[in-house]
């Protein structure tokens, strides 16, 4: 769309919601969300990432509608995500699989209507075994099947603590250059993705 001038119309940034499935104030993968906060605004224009707690959100259980509505936690969360364009994952691997808290609030936010339909997703994971949290973003992707998600599949960000040792630094920050780079093509192609499912404006 061109404004009345004939100049193009600024585009509105790209939103993102980014979700952390770790109630860990000092995991590695809320670092890493903050580390792709900080990305955004220094080498992405146009896109904006905001952390979306879910720690306050009750355990799903459809008796807590109540005639249609929702707990205030739970509305405000589906709100958020609704708001936004895209959603950034950071997903632990516990037992093969999402985190307990992830998949609550993705259960959430797929009551009627389904918020997640339609939108951009990426995924980054880091954890103690050698696969980096593979297992759980497949499992993720599988769930997102179901909630109408599309992921970008590249790069895949599965970052291992422990193997090679030297990624993260003694405060759990990733340090490692060629692993911050494969987090900011992913943002890239998490911006570029979001922005073709708004289509022109």
């Amino acid at each position: 769309m061109e404004a009345a001038t004939g100049m193009a119309a600024p585009t509105a940034p790209i939103k993102v919601a980014a979700i952390c499935g770790s109630l860990l104030k000092g995991s590695y993968n809320r670092r890493l969300i903050r580390l792709a906060i900080e990305m955004s605004k220094e080498t992405i224009n146009g896109m904006e990432i905001e952390l979306v707690e879910v720690a306050d959100l009750p355990l799903m259980n459809v008796d807590l509608e109540v005639d249609g509505a929702l707990a205030l936690e739970v509305e405000e969360f589906r709100q958020k995500i609704l708001q936004a364009d895209a959603v950034l994952f950071a997903s632990p691997e516990y037992n093969y699989s999402v985190t307990p808290v992830l998949k609550n609030a993705l259960d959430w936010a797929s009551r009627p209507p389904n918020v997640w339909a339609g939108k951009a997703a990426a995924i980054v994971s880091t954890g103690g075994g050698p696969g980096g949290g593979a297992r759980a973003q497949y499992h993720l992707r599988q769930i997102g099947v179901f909630l109408d998600l599309h992921f970008v599949n590249k790069p895949e960000v599965m970052l291992s603590v422990h193997n090679p040792p030297g990624k993260f630094d003694d405060d759990g920050n990733l340090v490692d250059p060629k692993s911050k780079e494969k987090l900011r093509k992913l943002l890239i192609s998490l911006h570029n993705f979001a922005l073709r499912l708004r289509g022109p404006c």
